[in-house]
This record gives C-alpha cells, structure tokens and sequence, in this order.
C-alpha cells in the first residue's frame, strides 16, 4: 500500500537549502513507499549512493505518456533551466519504477525530454483551443494540468472556471476513456487581488474533481496552494517559482501519480 503522509518534497526542503544554493533535482528527496523512508541524493549534489535499504520497486514498469498541460508554469518560466516542475517529477517517476514519456507540441528547457503543453499568458480557453489540436496526435494517458492563472490575472470569467475546466477535461476522456487527469488547484499570488480570485477557482477546481471522484471518474486533485505548496516566498516574481518552488510542485504531482495508480488508474 502507498503511503500519502510524508511528501516527495516537504516545506522543510526550503530549510535544507543553504542561501543561493540552487536545488538539484534529487536532493534529500525523502519517498515513502510501502511505509518506508527513503532518500535519493543525485550525483551533481552529493557523492553518496543512492540508499536502496527499504525500497520497494514495482514487479514491472509502468508506462506513462504524460502531457504536462497549462501556461507559463507548465512551460518553466521562473526556473534556472527552463524545465520547471517537468525535470524533477520525471527523475521521481524513473527512480519509483515507472517509464515516463513527457509529451506535448511545445518544447522547453535544457532536459532531454523536454516537450510539454504550455502556453505563456494563455487563458483557459486558449489552452482548450491548443490541445484539442494535439491531444489525439500525441495520444498521452495522463495528463497533469494547472491552468488558470492567467484567468486570475485577467479577471476573465471566474465565476464560470469550474464549467470551463469541466468541458476541457471531459473532452479528454472523450479522446481516450482510460486515461488519467492529475488537476492542481494554482499557485499562490504575491497579488492579493489576483490571490483572491486563485482562491476562487480552486474551490471550483476542488469542487470539481470530488464531483468527478463520486462518479468514480479517473481523476486525482493535487493541492498546490497551502501548506505543503510552494509560498509566496518560493515566487521569483510573485507569480512564478524560482527552482526550489518547482521542486515542491514536482512532489506534489508525484504523490498525485502515486495515489493515482494506487486507484488503479493506470491498467485499462
């Protein structure tokens, strides 16, 4: 069983961090599978092995064709590399026995595996218009939207968010009824007028996908606003992480992934 209660990447990762050190994607990054611990250095941040002690790996890989989908956050604004949460969730999904493809149109950032779904300064609705056009061609299984925020920023039909995230997530699962959507509530606002409206859509945004859990719908919530999400201060220009922020969300997505196959989401 797939334990929930430590995340991949907790606030005190931000405690780790000595000033301007920049974070590496698999830095002190505790996991918890099966009840165990677990902590992976990377060889750019420590020279110590990886620790193998309670590890608990998959009897075999599982697939995934994942389309991180949204705006400038999915696109990596913010971050050293350009590659945002993408890099760091990727080297998570690899070393807990899953074999990830990212796809998507669009690429960014210095990672191989660099292509994504992200639209700088794109509304929902003109995210809705890019991926209708790629999402049957590149045919993912999970899809990891935060979308929004410039919504937020625009003041553009908030009250209607939840009706809009609705038809774009029902559209994918019309493409390929088997396949899995990861949606996040947004990022904290520096702005507290466009924080106010953030905190808007995500209660339409958690609202949303408890209706769809009650129809047993392959949907899986990961919160990135509050405690355990990056804070204001993980912001580098009040709308956008900087790396370590990036490292938070990549956590949370994990955790998403992982509840999401322990509901069995992944196998058809």
């Amino acid at each position: 069983m797939i334990q929930h209660g430590i995340r991949p990447f907790s606030p005190l990762l931000r405690q780790s961090l000595a000033p301007g050190e920049r974070p590496c994607a698999l830095k002190a990054i505790t996991f918890t599978v099966a009840g165990f611990g677990r902590a992976i250095h990377s060889s750019s941040c420590s020279s110590q092995s990886p620790h193998h002690d309670h590890l608990v790996q998959p009897t075999s890989k599982t697939s995934l064709r994942l389309m991180p989908l949204g705006g400038s956050v999915t696109y990596g604004v913010g971050s050293s590399s350009g590659n945002g949460y993408r890099e760091f969730l990727r080297a998570m999904l690899v070393a807990h026995g899953y074999d990830p493809a990212i796809v998507g149109s669009r690429k960014s950032g210095s990672m191989g595996n660099n292509e994504n779904e992200g639209w700088r300064g794109y509304r929902l609705d003109q995210i809705d218009k890019k991926v209708r056009s790629s999402v049957g061609r590149l045919a993912p299984n999970v899809f990891a939207i935060n979308a929004g925020s410039n919504d937020c920023i625009q003041d553009f039909k908030l009250d209607e968010f939840g009706e809009r995230m609705s038809d774009i997530v029902h559209f994918l699962w019309q493409t390929d009824p088997s396949s899995t959507v990861v949606l996040s509530t947004l990022l904290v606002n520096a702005d507290d007028k466009v924080n106010s409206r953030v905190l808007r859509v995500n209660e339409q945004i958690r609202d949303f996908v408890a209706q769809e859990t009650s129809r047993n719908s392959r949907i899986v919530l990961a919160d990135m606003h509050g405690a355990e999400g990056p804070q204001v201060g993980d912001l580098v220009d009040g709308t956008h992480p900087g790396d370590t922020g990036y490292q938070i969300m990549a956590g949370i997505w994990f955790d998403a992934i992982q509840k999401a196959r322990g509901n069995g989401f992944f196998t058809k």
